[in-house]
């Protein structure tokens, strides 16, 4: 039974540190040298949007939108409005500071350095050696495959909803394209529903969303197609490359040696044909006579002649088609047996990277969760600044009302002096009391 590969990868921001994100979101252009394919703005929304519907070149004859439009910023900026919008206004009519409200988040989102604007996954189903020889009719059965795919996912994960989803056929595999946005609900600081990606998609939950999806693609795959392919085993860890010039050319040698095995088979019927000529050219030596002159000489005839330089022209050509078969065999053998070698170190490897994956992934976790503390510290120390500023206010007015009160009275006096003793003033409002006082004295000698 055959077995196809499956890959379902969500887009990620390996730029995890404060500085390099804010990097991102500060350029004009949306991206650092730093690696990073997450959609964290504005910008790099419209680099995926001109990426996925090949618009930097107007080539869209094999591409394929099954979700959104020819559009996937206006796509988002439209599903922002449906998820979050009432959310936003009910936000908004909270807020006693203008400066604190939300006029528009999905410019608030592309604007902040802490969250993701959106997300982009893609899936594929087959490596490159299953669909190179497949004709279009067969790779475009895939749309029926993918659509499927995409009512599976909004199954799967309930709080990420797709703005596009749009199907490349001009590469070496088909292969799908969502870009869509994770949410999470019912928040008790900041606006009820809100952004939220590492909520959605961390560690634990993708793996459970790979084994559901591409146990749903397979089946879909057999339906459409009326096949029974069944799923390459998934590979712990990620990918290591020890030496990517020895694999690549492993890769070339691998090709190679299928070319060359179908040689071999031709090479087998030659040698089937070279084998009957020998026969042939034994009973021509064997009856070829002496001359008349010297029995040392043998006569032979034009027409076996011709039949022997054919026999070694055939000859000559099979033994070279071997010596290169050989040579193939040779070189790809050096390779495995290189990579064999090697094996330990990769496995070792793998253990490293696992351990440090694991490590990143709690240090991204305790990161999100910081942040998550920093915004609502944040929010709490604005709504402190709001109930100061308005003790502040009140106490002016006070002061004023005191001073209005009991100007023209010695009790005013009295009073100052003793909330001063008692604490209740300091210095500086003093200054300003006995400021105002002999401002409002002058203006009373001028009448």
């Amino acid at each position: 039974m055959e077995e196809l590969s499956y890959s379902l990868h969500l887009s990620n921001d390996k730029n995890k540190s404060k500085k390099a994100r804010r990097s991102v979101k500060n350029t004009e252009t949306g991206t650092t040298s730093l690696s990073n394919n997450a959609i964290q703005n504005h910008q790099q929304l419209s680099k995926v949007d001109k990426h996925n519907l090949r618009k930097y070149d107007e080539v869209q004859e094999l591409i394929c939108t099954i979700k959104g439009t020819s559009s996937i910023v206006e796509d988002t900026k439209n599903l922002y409005l449906d998820l979050f919008e009432d959310a936003r206004i009910k936000y908004n009519e909270k807020q006693n500071r203008n400066d604190r409200k939300i006029e528009n988040y999905f410019n608030h989102i592309s604007n902040d350095n802490k969250r993701d604007l959106a997300c982009e996954i893609i899936i594929e189903l087959g490596d490159m050696d299953f669909w190179t020889d497949k004709d279009d009719k067969f790779k475009k059965k895939m749309t029926e495959v993918f659509k499927e795919q995409i009512l599976d996912l909004e199954e799967v994960v309930p709080n990420f909803k797709i703005a596009n989803a749009t199907i490349h056929y001009d590469e070496s595999s088909p292969h799908l394209h969502i870009v869509g946005v994770p949410f999470k609900d019912g928040m008790k600081n900041g606006m009820e529903k809100q952004v939220g990606k590492s909520d959605v998609f961390n560690k634990i939950s993708l793996t459970d969303i790979q084994d559901k999806m591409r146990e749903y693609c397979i089946n879909s795959f057999n339906r459409i197609y009326h096949l029974n392919y069944t799923l390459k085993a998934k590979e712990d860890g990620r990918n290591v490359d020890i030496n990517v010039a020895n694999m690549n050319e492993y890769k070339k040698f691998k090709r190679e040696q299928e070319k060359y095995r179908k040689q071999l088979k031709e090479l087998n019927n030659k040698a089937d044909d070279l084998q009957n000529k020998s026969n042939e050219i034994n009973d021509i030596i064997d009856s070829l006579k002496p001359t008349i002159t010297n029995k040392n000489n043998f006569t032979i005839s034009n027409e076996n002649i011709n039949k022997i330089k054919k026999y070694i022209e055939q000859t000559n050509d099979t033994t070279s088609n071997l010596r290169d078969s050989n040579d193939i065999n040779v070189v790809l053998q050096k390779y495995e047996d290189d990579l064999r070698e090697h094996s330990n170190e990769v496995r070792n490897l793998k253990k490293k990277i696992q351990t440090r994956d694991d490590r990143i992934e709690v240090l991204e976790y305790d990161l999100d969760n910081a942040n998550d503390t920093i915004y609502e510290l944040e929010d709490k120390i604005s709504k402190l600044e709001e109930t100061l500023n308005y003790f502040k206010k009140l106490w002016n007015e006070f002061i004023k009302f005191l001073q209005d009160k009991f100007f023209s009275s010695n009790k005013y006096d009295e009073l100052i002096d003793e909330l001063y003793n008692e604490d209740i003033l300091d210095d500086n409002e003093m200054d300003i009391i006995q400021n105002n006082s002999k401002s409002k004295d002058i203006d009373d000698l001028e009448r």
